[in-house]
This record gives C-alpha cells, structure tokens and sequence, in this order.
C-alpha cells in the first residue's frame, strides 16, 4: 500500500457567491503562509462533498451546501488524494474561526487568484470558476 491509500484524502470547497470566491490563508508550522480554498482530512464513512461541508463550518463559520463534485486528483505537491467540490452560502459570514489553522480569509475575483496561487489551479476547478465567476 502506498502512503496515498493510506492517508486520508483531502477535501476543498470551491464555494462562490456573486462574482467571488472564498479562499482561505493556512498558518502553517514553518511559519509560511499560503492560500488555498477551504479544505480538510475526509473522515471515515464520509461522502468528498459532506467533508467540503463540514471543513468549511469548522474553518470559517460559513455554512454551505454542496451542489456537485467537480473533480478528483492526486495533488502533484502534496501527493495526497483530493476533492474538489462546488458549493453555495446558505447562511453566515466567512472569518477564521480556526486561527490554529488558518490566518486569514478572503473572498477574491478570479482575476486575483494567480496573485495568491502562482502555480495555478485544477484544470476542471479554474474552468467552473471561469464558468461560475463571470
């Protein structure tokens, strides 16, 4: 078994509302701070898009709904399983309600997030956002 299959898989909610899209700053041990969207280990028994759900709540206040998976992958840095799902606000305002995890949060056009993720986005994540955003 490899360390991919053993690990649990990642889980990142591509949430949107208007013409924006939440990301997240992770605090990270080395002191480095990197952006990405909304994301956690899937637990076990649990469905990419209830974990999209729950991480969110957990990392930013925001609650959500899952509309659709929009695609799976092994992460070329990290080499770990994830999921990509879209999601829709239901009710909140986003802010750090983990600051051991994360430092900031942001709602970002997509003109802004080749500032904050230089090394570019999933192919089918950067299209529903190309679709979803304008």
């Amino acid at each position: 078994m490899t360390e991919t299959t053993t690990r649990p898989g990642i889980s990142a909610a591509i949430i949107t509302d208007g013409d924006r899209v939440l990301m997240v700053r992770r605090r990270v041990k080395e002191g480095e701070l990197s952006w990405q969207f909304p994301a956690g280990g899937i637990e076990a028994g649990e469905m990419p898009e209830e974990a999209a759900v729950r991480e969110t709540l957990e990392e930013t206040g925001l609650k959500v709904e899952a509309v659709r998976l929009i695609g799976q992958r092994i992460h070329p840095k990290t080499q770990r399983e994830m999921s990509y799902t879209a999601c829709t606000v239901v009710d909140g305002e986003a802010h750090v309600a983990d600051a051991d995890e994360l430092d900031a949060v942001a709602w970002v056009t997509l003109a802004e997030i080749p500032e904050l993720v230089p090394y570019g986005l999933f192919n089918p994540v950067q299209e529903y956002l190309e679709s979803a955003l304008s």
